[in-house]
């Protein structure tokens, strides 16, 4: 099939198809979504190493972006002990590694001009996320230079949790790093908040923020270096949220295709091997301004 583009007529119907077999001729370089695409956070969704597996004999260059706010090596040991083969595993690029990286050159003036004290929001398990950087932990946001939100502390909390602490940073005019976009994400089926929650509403409280991953399109350059020079015309992103996929694939000026079965999975009536309604993906996705070239129920050949 012809590859419709970014921009085409939002009153076309989007094409539903029953996996990416019939995108791939269109395509030679990937930019494939984890949570949501290939995992729920705790599992490898049926049929992704074999779909992977396809994509590499065809030739086909592929690299998983994720807004996960942990380094990039971490996310491959991640989906290995998921069962991924490890051939697989790589390329990777995340959010978390783009916040190191730009924390560790501070080439951009505004990480320039941040200090060293930092106030971390988030869970143990994203620490990797400060190894090799010169930065000191603080406890206190009056004492702090920054914010690295990475995230709520544990699963399964509120933004309003984070009330006291987010209206402190505000006042204290303590720059934050956002680390994960997402506002949202399923776990198991559980559906948590994510750091881009806690930093939305930082903004609304008149705090500073600086986002890195999807959708901003700075974090397609990486992509775009791991795919060995394909053009953008030839390069399809799939992933699973209208907000950060299908809008950061049209920020960064590549097409994008739709998977149903991640987290618009309950207001398009794709849970539990429903049928879905292919006009109702066309209406939400006109309702959010972008159109990816098709959509499939999940990331399977």
């Amino acid at each position: 099939m012809a590859a419709l583009g970014y921009g085409s007529d939002m009153t076309t119907p989007i094409p539903y198809l029953p996996g990416i077999a019939d995108l791939v001729s269109d395509y030679d370089g990937f930019v494939l979504d984890l949570w949501g695409v290939l995992h729920d956070g705790v599992s490898l969704y049926p049929g992704v190493a074999d779909t992977m597996s396809r994509l590499s004999e065809a030739g086909k260059s592929f690299v998983m972006l994720t807004n996960a706010p942990r380094r990039a090596w971490a996310v491959s040991e991640q989906m290995a002990a998921m069962g991924l083969p490890d051939a697989l595993c790589r390329p990777v690029m995340s959010s978390g590694e783009a916040t190191w990286r730009e924390l560790l050159a501070r080439s951009d003036p505004w990480y320039a001009g941040l200090g060293r004290r930092c106030y971390h929001i988030g869970p143990e398990r994203d620490e990797n996320l400060f190894d090799g950087l010169d930065l000191e932990r603080v406890d206190a946001l009056d004492e702090a230079d920054m914010i690295l939100n990475t995230g709520p502390w544990r699963d399964g909390e509120r933004v309003e949790d984070y009330e006291d602490c987010l209206s402190t940073g505000a006042r204290l005019r303590v720059s934050m790093i956002c680390a994960n976009p997402d506002l949202q994400v399923i776990r198991g089926g559980k559906r948590i908040i994510c750091a881009g929650a806690l930093a939305r509403r930082y903004e609304a409280l008149g705090g500073a923020v600086r986002y890195l991953g999807k959708p901003h399109a700075s974090i397609y350059d990486y992509c775009f270096e791991h795919l060995g020079g394909v053009e953008r015309r030839r390069i399809l992103a799939i992933g699973d949220s209208l907000r950060t996929d299908i809008a950061g694939a049209a920020a960064a000026g590549i097409d994008s295709a739709l998977v149903v079965g991640g987290i618009h999975a309950e207001e398009l009536g794709a849970t539990d091997g429903a049928e879905v309604d292919a006009e109702e993906i066309a209406r939400l996705c006109e309702r959010e301004g972008l159109s990816p070239v098709a959509a499939v129920p999940s990331f399977v050949w």
